[in-house]
């Protein structure tokens, strides 16, 4: 039987397809088979993730160690408030004592106001912060009071002792001597300040003359003058340090107990209570020009660091 000519066409046509659909199919399957290989090569290279943070409420040290430099162990820290502002308050005390943090303006700022209100140990960061920025009490305590912090300079609780009894006060101090009353150690501390000094040392070589000229003669009127000339070779550079000066006001500061670290003779940033001022010895409670100390109750005391940080 003879079959149709459109009937051998629609096979010719179906041919070519058949065959275009079996190369297709075979190209998709290799396809998916490749990118399966990418893949498993891509998460072999791929780093493992990176650990979480250290709590700092469990690992104050670790979680400080972990950036690297106090800023951004700030920043961290103040990350942390959203989930928990304890934690998020153990991180940054753990930024201030577990590195060189001087970050003052951070501490002061708008995201640990509300800490520093109501948080026992605030002032005492604050303390410690001043001491890591080389302990110039004078200007950060400007720097505090126009923030509203409320620790305030010894000279002001010596003028208006009634004003602030009970209230924190900043001092940069050496401890002069140390007694004992009943069981509670006192020491006599006596106030210094940082002040600049401009010293020109010799670095190099540089030319300077020198000209002396000197006259000589006799009664006479007849004389002759001779001059004499020097010369040298010297470079100077001037060089600004810091030293640290008596401002004259002492004070009695109170102890919990004995503390064999706080020494002699070495200068302190000292973060104290004012208890008012008492008389001095051979002075009578009726006379208003009677000597008078002020008392003071150590609350927390820290080393300066060497250099001064504006």
């Amino acid at each position: 039987m003879r079959r149709a000519s459109w009937m051998l066409s629609s096979w010719a046509l179906l041919g070519p397809l058949a065959a275009g659909c079996g190369a297709s199919h075979s190209h998709v399957t290799w396809s998916e088979d490749a990118a399966r290989e990418d893949e498993a090569v891509f998460v072999a290279r791929r780093p493992p993730p990176e650990p979480p943070a250290p709590s700092p409420t469990a690992d104050p040290k670790a979680f400080a160690a972990r950036y690297a430099n106090p800023a951004v162990c700030e920043a961290a820290a103040r990350r942390l408030q959203g989930a928990s502002r304890d934690e998020a308050w153990d991180g940054l005390k753990a930024c201030i004592e577990h590195t060189p943090f001087t970050q003052l303006n951070a501490l002061l700022g708008r995201a640990w106001a509300q800490d520093l209100r109501v948080r026992p140990e605030g002032a005492k960061l604050i303390a410690r912060v001043v001491a890591q920025r080389g302990g110039s009490v004078p200007g950060e305590l400007r720097y505090l009071q126009e923030k509203q912090i409320p620790i305030f300079s010894l000279a002001s609780a010596m003028d208006r002792p009634d004003t602030y009894k009970g209230r924190y006060v900043l001092l940069r101090a050496q401890v002069a001597d140390q007694r004992s009353e009943g069981e509670r150690p006192t020491v006599w501390l006596v106030e210094h300040a940082l002040s600049s000094v401009q010293t020109d040392e010799v670095v190099g070589y540089g030319e300077r003359i020198d000209s002396v000229t000197a006259y000589s003669g006799d009664v006479g009127g007849r004389g002759a003058a001779s001059t004499v000339e020097r010369s040298s070779r010297n470079t100077t550079r001037r060089f600004v340090e810091n030293v640290s000066d008596e401002t004259g006001r002492e004070a009695l500061g109170r102890l919990a107990g004995a503390d064999p670290f706080l020494e002699t003779r070495r200068d302190y940033v000292i973060l104290a209570r004012f208890d008012g001022v008492r008389l001095t010895s051979g002075g009578a409670e009726t006379d208003d020009e009677a000597p008078r100390i002020p008392v003071l109750t150590i609350v927390s005391y820290h080393a300066p660091q060497a250099l001064v940080v504006y």
